[in-house]
C-alpha cells in the first residue's frame, strides 16, 4: 500500500501544478500570517487611514525581503550551491541575500516615507534613521526565514524527482536485463550452443571446455554482476568477447564477425549491458554466415568518451531495413535515464548495412 501511496506522491511532484500549488499554498500562508499579526495588533483601532497605512509598511516591511528571498534561494542558492553540497559558500551568500533584501525593502521604506506615500509611525520621521539598523536587521532575519522555507520546498521536490528518477531507471534497467536473458536465454540458442559444443568434445575436448566455460561465465554475469549499476568497462568487453566468440561456433566462416578494442579501459566504469541489445540485433538479422565481415563491432575508448559502432549486413528482401530487435525505444530510454545529455545514438540503414553509433561521454 505504502509503495503505492509513495509513487502517486512522486508522479504528482513531478507534475508543475502540484509544484505551483507548493508556492501558492506557502504564500497564502505567509498572508494569511500577516492579515492576522494586523487584526490583533489594531483590533481596538478604528482609523480606517491609519490601518491602511500599516498595511502598506508591513507590504515592504515583511513581503518584499520575503519574496526577494525566497526565490533567490529557491532558484539560485539551491541549485548553484547547497545541491552540490558547497555548504559554507551556501551559508555565506545566503546571509548576504538576507541582507541585501533587508537593505533594499528599508531603502524603499524610506524612499515612500520622504515622498509622503507612507506616513512613518515613529512620530513622524524623526528617529527613522537612527533605527535603520534595526529594521534592516528584522527584515533579513524575516527573508531568512522565508529562505529557509524556500530551501525546504526544493529540497522536497528535488528529493521525489531523484526518487522517481531512480524508479524509472530500475524499471527500465529490469526490462532490460529481462528481455535481454529472454533472448540470450532463448532454449533455441541456448540448446543449439549447447550441441554444437558438445560435437566439439570429440574433436577437440580443449576448446569444447573453454566455450563450455564461455557460456557459463556468460549466464553468471547476465544473473548477478548486472545488479550493479556501473560495472568496470572492462568486464563488460570481456563479456561481449565471450558472447561473440560462442556465436562464432555456429559458422565456420572465419571472417564472419570482426571485433576490436581501441584505446585503454583504465578504470573507467560503464553502465552494464548497454552495447549488447545493438550487437544482439547484429547477430539475430545477419543470416548469410558465409559472408566477409558480415558484422563489424568497433569500441573505441578515449579519455573523455565511449564510443561503439557496429556494422552488419543483412538481406532487405527478407529483413525489413528498420529492424530493431529488442526495441530501440526501450533501449533509448534506457540510455536517457542513465546517461541524460551524455550520449548520442544515430541509427543508419543503407544499402543493406545497418549500422549503430553510440558514444557516451564521461563525468
Amino acid at each position: 500500500m505504502w509503495p503505492l501511496v509513495s509513487l502517486y506522491l512522486v508522479h504528482l511532484v513531478m507534475k508543475r501544478p502540484f509544484v505551483i500549488l507548493l508556492h501558492v499554498g506557502f504564500w497564502a500562508c505567509y498572508f494569511l500570517l500577516v492579515f492576522i499579526v494586523l487584526v490583533l495588533y489594531y483590533r481596538s483601532n478604528h482609523d480606517v487611514s491609519r490601518v491602511l497605512n500599516a498595511l502598506y509598511s508591513v507590504l515592504i516591511f515583511a513581503v518584499l525581503p520575503s519574496v526577494l528571498c525566497f526565490y533567490s534561494y529557491y532558484f539560485f542558492l539551491f541549485p548553484r550551491y547547497l545541491q552540490k553540497r558547497n555548504i559554507v559558500q551556501s551559508i555565506v551568500i545566503g546571509l548576504l541575500i538576507a541582507i541585501l533584501s533587508g537593505i533594499l525593502a528599508y531603502i524603499l521604506i524610506r524612499f515612500f516615507i520622504e515622498t509622503g506615500r507612507i506616513i512613518d509611525m515613529d512620530e513622524g520621521g524623526k528617529h527613522g534613521r537612527s533605527t535603520a539598523l534595526q529594521a534592516t536587521f528584522v527584515m533579513s532575519i524575516i527573508g531568512l526565514m522565508s529562505g529557509g522555507v524556500a530551501l525546504v520546498i526544493k529540497g522536497f521536490i528535488t528529493w521525489y524527482n531523484e526518487i522517481k528518477l531512480k524508479e524509472l531507471l530500475r524499471e527500465k534497467n529490469h526490462e532490460m536485463e529481462m528481455m535481454l536473458i529472454k533472448k540470450q536465454f532463448d532454449p533455441h540458442l541456448l540448446f543449439n550452443t549447447i550441441n554444437n559444443i558438445d560435437s566439439l568434445i570429440l574433436k577437440d575436448a580443449v576448446l569444447a571446455s573453454d566455450y563450455l566455460n564461455k557460456l557459463s561465465d556468460i549466464i553468471r554475469f547476465v544473473l548477478y554482476e548486472t545488479r550493479a549499476d556501473k560495472i568496470p568497462l572492462s568486464k563488460e568487453i570481456e563479456y561481449l568477447e565471450k558472447y561473440i566468440a560462442l556465436q562464432k561456433i555456429r559458422t565456420a566462416n572465419d571472417t564472419y564477425v570482426h571485433f576490436s578494442v581501441t584505446g585503454n579501459t583504465d578504470t573507467k566504469l560503464i553502465a552494464p549491458m548497454i552495447f549488447i541489445p545493438f550487437i544482439e540485433n547484429a547477430f539475430k538479422h545477419t543470416t548469410n554466415k558465409k559472408m566477409e565481415n558480415a558484422i563489424t563491432i568497433t569500441i573505441d575508448i578515449k579519455d573523455k568518451s565511449i564510443s561503439l559502432t557496429c556494422e552488419n549486413k543483412y538481406d532487405s528482401k527478407s529483413i525489413p531495413s528498420n529492424h530493431g530487435g529488442l526495441g530501440n525505444e526501450l533501449i533509448k530510454k534506457r540510455l536517457g535515464l542513465i546517461y541524460p545529455d551524455k550520449h548520442t545514438l544515430e541509427v543508419n540503414s543503407d544499402n543493406e548495412l545497418y549500422r549503430v553509433n553510440l558514444i557516451i561521454q564521461h563525468g
